[in-house]
């Protein structure tokens, strides 16, 4: 399988960012770690292994991207309107540095956007919210409202809420979407979301497929037995659904 280790400084984050890319060819998945995840983690976590044999096949190159949610939405000595700045400075990189490096390796007309836990959070907002972009986008165990409070999942902002925090919350801009544009791009996407029936997100996940319902996007939304917040079941679902 090819693997490649990329680098290089990044003038709009003032740091070095990398990457881990897997194989030569097929659909182009964008893949965001997990809160705690870092741009190894997909591989680490036996994934890599588990789409091996498409990978292989040349259906599909991975594009592991590294996190920067403890400067951003996880940096609670910051404030919460400068945590989603540094978010937004992360989502420039990545439409600015990472998917232009992503057309000039590949230019398989496929691009998927995946993500664990908040990795999925990261897919699916950056797919919404740049639906030209993506053709299908796969989320597993995701917390689409970052100002909700779960369980031991605390809202991120902590009550602070602005115009920025809004346009970052699919569940929040989704219900008076109203571009026609955007929607038929949204519509055309192929949208996959999982969640674990005993999962803290499940009324969560539930909601966001109602709102996508609502707004005439097809989608599958599949509840998995037992709390699927794991590894293991991502290392399952992976095969079946990317």
């Amino acid at each position: 399988m090819n693997r490649e280790y990329h680098r290089w400084y990044s003038h709009r984050l003032n740091r070095d960012m990398e990457l881990l890319i897997f194989g030569h060819a097929g659909a182009k998945v964008l893949i965001f770690p997990t809160r705690d995840g870092r741009f190894y983690e997909y591989e680490n976590l036996g994934l890599v292994e588990s789409l091996a044999p498409k990978i292989n096949a040349g259906q599909l190159q991975l594009y592991c991207v590294d996190s920067l949610d403890h400067e951003s939405f996880y940096c609670f000595w910051c404030q919460p309107s400068d945590r989603v700045h540094r978010h937004m400075q992360f989502e420039e990189y990545l439409l600015n540095e990472v998917l232009p490096l992503m057309a000039k390796k590949n230019n398989h007309p496929c691009t998927i956007s995946h993500g664990c836990s908040l990795g999925a959070f990261h897919a699916v907002n950056f797919a919404f919210r740049y639906p030209h972009l993506f053709q299908k986008v796969v989320a597993f165990s995701g917390r689409y409202d970052l100002t909700m409070g779960v369980e031991s999942f605390q809202d991120l902002f902590n009550g602070h809420y602005d115009g920025y925090i809004y346009h970052h919350t699919p569940v929040h801009y989704l219900p008076r979407l109203s571009c026609e544009w955007r929607l038929e791009q949204l519509r055309k996407m192929d949208i996959v979301l999982t969640i674990g029936k005993e999962d803290p997100f499940l009324g969560n996940n539930r909601h966001l497929s109602r709102l996508l319902w609502e707004k005439g996007v097809w989608h599958a939304l599949h509840e998995w037995e037992g709390r699927a917040h794991r590894g293991r079941y991502w290392r399952q679902m992976a095969p079946i659904y990317v």
